[in-house]
């Protein structure tokens, strides 16, 4: 491979088989200019981004921060599909690499950022806070230094954010509707949720993507009113939990639910409700 552009003295732009790559490795573009063959002993890490837009953000970032932060993020990254094997977008190269410059850098200066949804994290996206919490042991034995459990919690939102393909603030309205209803369906039941319980999971995993179309306006719309009728007569208190859903969703959220909506809420409560007595 030849060199297309000089990041800095660790970075190049390059051509892989016509397509375009950043290759890393410690003093690979020192002297080096444009043209010139790269040494394939000095070759560390190369990255290859979907997309031109996000090929130029990287380059850009990468041209601001050390090295060291891009390999501890594409370590963390890799963890991350290896434990949760599910699909990521490319954005988290980028968001996830600048959130932990900036984490290391505020510690050293003694700022300290409390996540106010850190205690919903833990509950909400448990494997991805644990991912977290894992990936604090990795910057620790890079920078030695000790981030609290808060900044867990923001790694798991960059982790749910490259899964949904949302930004961050959409994110955290996410798991805010996820919250409330949940305590709808808590207080409504007077019930304590099993966490570990599989139906617990299935109905997190149903509200976030719930959570998400609504904050974007869609609807889920395929009604079967017959299967809708069917349900509501056989499980009535889960029926009249998804009603006060809806009222609520619909004074605070302008979004009217549709009878599928319906229909799945109530199955998952039902479940979970059942899994709890």
């Amino acid at each position: 491979m030849n060199i297309d552009k000089v990041l800095n003295n660790n970075v190049v732009v390059a051509k892989d088989k016509g397509k375009e790559v950043i290759v890393m490795g410690r003093g690979l573009a020192f002297q080096k200019r444009p043209g010139d063959l790269i040494e394939q002993d000095k070759i560390e890490k190369i990255f290859t981004l979907s997309n031109k837009a996000m090929t130029d953000k990287f380059q850009e970032l990468i041209a601001e921060i050390p090295m060291e932060y891009m390999v501890i993020s594409e370590k963390i990254i890799n963890y991350t599909k290896s434990q949760l094997g599910k699909k990521l977008n490319d954005n988290i190269y980028i968001s996830l690499t600048d959130h932990i410059y900036s984490a290391v850098d505020r510690y050293r200066k003694g700022i300290i950022l409390k996540n106010a949804l850190l205690w919903d994290t833990k509950r909400l996206y448990r494997d991805e806070f644990l991912v977290g919490k894992e990936a604090l042991r990795m910057i620790k034995e890079q920078f030695h230094i000790d981030l609290p459990d808060d900044e867990a919690a923001f790694i798991a939102f960059h982790i749910v954010n490259a899964q949904l393909n949302e930004d961050m603030p959409v994110v955290m309205n996410i798991t805010k509707v996820m919250q409330e209803i949940l305590n709808i369906v808590k207080y409504h039941f007077k019930v304590e949720f099993d966490e570990e319980a599989l139906s617990y999971y299935r109905f997190v995993t149903h509200l976030k993507f719930f959570a998400q179309r609504l904050l974007h306006g869609n609807y889920y719309n395929d009604d079967d009113n017959e299967l809708f009728d069917m349900f509501k007569k056989k499980h009535i208190a889960s029926y009249e939990c998804t009603k006060k859903i809806q009222k609520f969703i619909e004074e605070k959220y302008s979004h009217e639910l549709t009878k599928e909506e319906m229909l799945y809420l109530m199955i998952h409560i039902e479940r979970v409700v059942q899994k709890n007595k």
